[in-house]
């Protein structure tokens, strides 16, 4: 359970909000399960309540509305790929079809192995470095095909070390 292996996390998060205003941790709590279990199952959503005494209902609330949460598991490498308007004027749509193809998966998946999940985001903030990805918060800036191609074969090598979750470091 989170509260037994994070507890000195957890102690340190609630001590930056005055007692009655521990729910607003919730977010920095959430990290912490996703980082322990890698993505917030329902279980570890049900914990967060506990801890901050809020229904799991306002907890799953947040899980769903914020894109940084990931309610099912993932891969090791979390690719997002900006498609918004001002990115697809810059080719988001086609060089999304070219990380499809190139990752095997369509977005929203995950490949066979569980390295990579591939996922489209709206607004990663970098409409003018389109094409714009973001892998497991460490953002690239001016994909090209043949850059996107060099990236996932060095992440696939094991070789792209400052792009690894947090949670494996």
């Amino acid at each position: 359970m989170l509260r037994e292996k994070r507890a000195d996390e957890i102690k340190a998060i609630l001590a930056k909000y005055p007692p009655d205003r521990k729910r607003s941790a919730v977010m920095p709590l959430l990290y912490l399960a996703q980082e322990e279990y890698g993505y917030c199952s329902p279980e570890a959503m049900r914990e967060v309540a506990e801890i901050l005494n809020l229904d799991p209902t306002e907890v799953k609330s947040i899980v769903g509305f914020y894109t940084m949460f990931f309610e099912h598991p993932v891969g090791k490498y979390v690719i997002d790929v900006c498609d918004d308007l001002p990115c697809a004027l810059r080719g988001a749509d086609k060089f999304v079809t070219h990380c499809e193809r190139k990752l095997g998966v369509r977005a929203g998946q995950t490949t066979p192995d569980g390295k990579f999940t591939l996922r489209t985001v709206m607004c990663i903030a970098a409409c003018d470095r389109a094409p714009v990805i973001q892998v497991n918060r460490v953002y690239h800036y001016d994909m090209t095909e043949a850059s996107f191609d060099q990236l996932v074969d060095a992440l696939a090598r094991e070789d792209g070390a400052e792009h690894v979750n947090p949670r494996e470091e």
